[in-house]
């Protein structure tokens, strides 16, 4: 049993100080939060409240951004609709872009098309699985979703992202054969993000494992900016209030054992197993 994630929310609860936000809501806010989830001890799906009805959708959006997709049509083919409320006109027209354009800034333009000085894109992501097969000794296998030109703010700049990204610097390291995957994110909704974020990257290292021949083994998780919205509040004192329960059981199906590349997954790769997890709850969401 982990309670790793319930100590997150208590900390940030009880040490975080308050600050402004720009979506509306101030927010408790503590910087470095650190989370620890060996697979042997079960899958990073929270228990604290049910999330059995979406948990495969925050991989679909990951398998949506390793194929590139930057666009809110894109991810709705891969079943992640959320994306319309941040392509709007009003969010996207500022910053030079057509409505339902993420921009070239955002997770897929980074995974797949990260621009270089040759001018051709790099993937990241196919170089990660060509390095970890071919030099699993290094201690460079290492993945950023920030492309700095694209992300600059402040007086005659534009970025070219409808959201700067979250999550995604992934660092890979391969000690006594075995996977350990971290995954370091600049700013994190603990009571609603994180979860799905713990979620999609936790599954990266069983496709890793799957695509390397490498066993996965532990799953690393660092917020440096941990918050909770005032309005998310009551939800997280509840949750706080909930007993601990055991992690579940997510391994990949039949189908998935037989997937060969990184990009072929899907969220119905995965199954959920030996779930039991405290009721569902509303929890507002900040745009």
């Amino acid at each position: 049993m982990s309670e790793d994630y319930r100590s997150a929310l208590a900390r940030v609860t009880r040490e975080g100080a308050w600050s402004p936000t720009p979506q509306g809501p101030r927010a408790k806010t503590l910087m470095q939060v650190t989370m620890k989830f060996p697979l042997a001890d079960g899958f990073p799906v929270i228990t604290e409240r049910d999330v059995s009805s979406f948990w495969q959708k925050p991989i679909n959006e990951l398998c949506a951004f390793i194929n590139g997709v930057t666009t809110a049509d894109g991810l709705r083919e891969f079943g992640c609709e959320w994306w319309d409320l941040w392509t709007t006109e009003e969010k996207t027209v500022p910053l030079g872009l057509a409505p339902g354009d993420l921009g070239p800034g955002s997770y897929g333009g980074a995974f797949k098309y990260f621009p270089t000085a040759d001018g051709e894109p790099f993937d990241q992501m196919t170089h990660l699985v060509e390095q970890l097969k071919e030099r699993p000794d290094v201690r460079t296998h290492f993945v950023s979703p920030w492309i700095p030109q694209f992300q600059a703010r402040g007086v005659g700049k534009r970025r070219r992202a409808v959201v700067s990204p979250c999550h995604g610097w992934v660092h890979v390291r391969v000690l006594g054969g075995r996977l350990h995957l971290h995954m370091f994110q600049r700013s994190g909704d603990v009571p609603i993000g994180v979860p799905a974020n713990m979620i999609q990257y936790a599954a990266l290292l069983l496709m890793l494992e799957q695509v390397t021949g490498l066993e996965a083994h532990t799953y690393y998780h660092t917020i440096s900016d941990a918050h909770i919205y005032e309005d998310q509040m009551p939800a997280v004192q509840t949750i706080l209030e909930r007993d601990p329960r055991q992690l579940p059981t997510v391994q990949l199906t039949a189908e998935g054992k037989l997937v060969t590349e990184l990009g072929s997954f899907r969220g119905h790769h995965f199954e959920l197993s030996d779930y039991v997890p405290h009721g569902a709850l509303r929890i507002p969401v900040a745009v």
